[in-house]
């Protein structure tokens, strides 16, 4: 039986259209926890595989380090609770690609990976206030009683009630509800909570992107770091079409604004 379930996976590995699901526990500090549907979450260790379906909690001073199959990162910053909806990565078979995640409270960087490259349509970050959509990014987030928003590199796709707007490197904007225009903001009106925790994210260990570079930029120009957050729901054609028609708007702020 041993030997049937190993012939198994290696023929899993061979086929054109296999794929791998979910992330690894890259590395933690403080109080960490993990759990699938109505379990009890447990103490997470490092190197833990986590699978679609997985909640992860992190409590104060806490962090977290993410690393997905497609090479894409995620710092979890603290008194944060963060749901891995559905995420996969098939090499062979873009088509196949999933990457839907839900932040519930708290803080979160995400650095895209090879699904963020060339299947960027179904990345979906969802959080109370919005959705957002990628187009190879490096960008924060963050979900206190409004969402806000701060991208390093890249661009992303901000999708609500009340319409799609389209964010590129350097900008910070606030998203007061889900029914709110997302608004660019300086980094001065960044709440404490919010500024601490793009900051700490920024620097974390291991993570390969552009934050740590913003940061030291936006320190430079005497302001204050940034982050954001984003609502439930794979992105939509729309919010798709408005990330890709951004253009140069990798080098530039807000470009695209789409009202429903």
């Amino acid at each position: 039986m041993k030997s049937l379930f190993a012939g198994v996976f290696v023929l899993s590995l061979a086929l054109p259209g296999a794929g791998w699901a979910g992330a690894v526990i890259q590395s933690m500090n403080g109080d960490v926890r993990v759990g699938t549907g109505k379990a009890v979450l447990i103490a997470a260790r490092e190197d833990q595989r986590l699978a679609s379906g997985t909640t992860i909690t992190t409590g104060a001073q806490a962090q977290v380090v993410l690393k997905f199959d497609d090479g894409a990162q995620m710092v979890l910053g603290q008194n944060t609770e963060f749901r891995i909806v559905d995420s996969q990565y098939a090499p062979n078979s873009p088509q196949a690609d999933r990457a839907v995640f839900d932040l519930v409270r708290g803080a979160l960087r995400v650095v895209t990976g090879f699904i963020g490259q060339r299947n960027r349509q179904v990345f979906a970050l969802r959080t109370p206030q919005m959705t957002i959509g990628i187009r190879g990014t490096d960008f924060m987030v963050a979900v206190t009683n409004q969402g806000f928003v701060n991208v390093t590199q890249g661009a992303i796709s901000v999708s609500n009630g009340f319409g799609t707007s389209v964010f590129g490197a350097g900008s910070i904007a606030a998203i007061p509800s889900s029914a709110a225009a997302a608004t660019v903001i300086p980094a001065s009106s960044l709440p404490t909570a919010a500024s601490s925790a793009f900051t700490t994210m920024s620097s974390a260990a291991g993570v390969t992107g552009g934050a740590a570079t913003g940061a030291a930029a936006t320190a430079a120009g005497g302001a204050a770091s940034g982050v954001g957050f984003g609502t439930a729901a794979v992105i939509g054609a729309a919010a798709a079409a408005a990330a890709a028609a951004s253009g140069g708007g990798e080098h530039s702020k807000q470009t695209t604004t789409t009202h429903h």
